[in-house]
């Protein structure tokens, strides 16, 4: 009786795997033998799908900002600091296995928008945008709307206009 061995997979098959805060989306080949874009192995860190989320959710009409309430003061107050940097990845939270990523996000929206249609918007932008730069499959995107930016929130709080004149 003749048996067939079962296909070996080529060395240039991508390999993923996780490590303390990054995924590996390829070992790596070694070798002056091997083709020169497969030497060497890439890592995504999960910090990276965080910004790219982040970005990608702010691209959305509707979206005023993101994070929840205490997040979004200490981040005001660092935003103003000079020298400080706005941080996009406020209000996102990743989970990033060997091939596939799952996103939470946390969002403002603006009053008068249709909550449900910014939400889907998201998903699909984030995704995209998570799924072309990374090549991690995004399992899924959970979307809360935390807080909605009303036109009058836009005023100078620290002026109170007074009653007399």
């Amino acid at each position: 009786m003749t048996t067939q061995a079962e296909p070996q997979a080529p060395s240039t098959v991508k390999d993923r795997s996780t490590t303390a805060g990054s995924t590996t989306l390829s070992g790596g080949a070694v070798g002056v033998s091997e083709p020169a874009a497969d030497r060497g192995k890439t890592s995504i860190a999960d910090a990276v799908v965080v910004k790219i989320a982040g970005l990608a959710a702010r691209e959305i009409p509707g979206v005023h900002a993101m994070g929840g309430g205490l997040s979004r003061t200490l981040g005001a107050v660092r935003d103003r600091v000079p020298g400080g940097r706005p941080n996009v990845g406020r209000g996102v939270k990743v989970e990033v296995g060997e091939r596939q990523t799952a996103l939470d996000l946390d969002l403002v929206v603006e009053y008068g928008v249709p909550i449900k249609d910014v939400a889907r918007d998201v998903r699909e932008n984030v995704i995209a945008a998570v799924e072309r730069i990374t090549g991690l499959e995004v399992v899924e995107v959970n979307v809360t709307v935390n807080d909605v930016h009303l036109p009058d929130d836009d005023t100078d709080a620290g002026v109170a206009e007074g009653r007399v004149e």
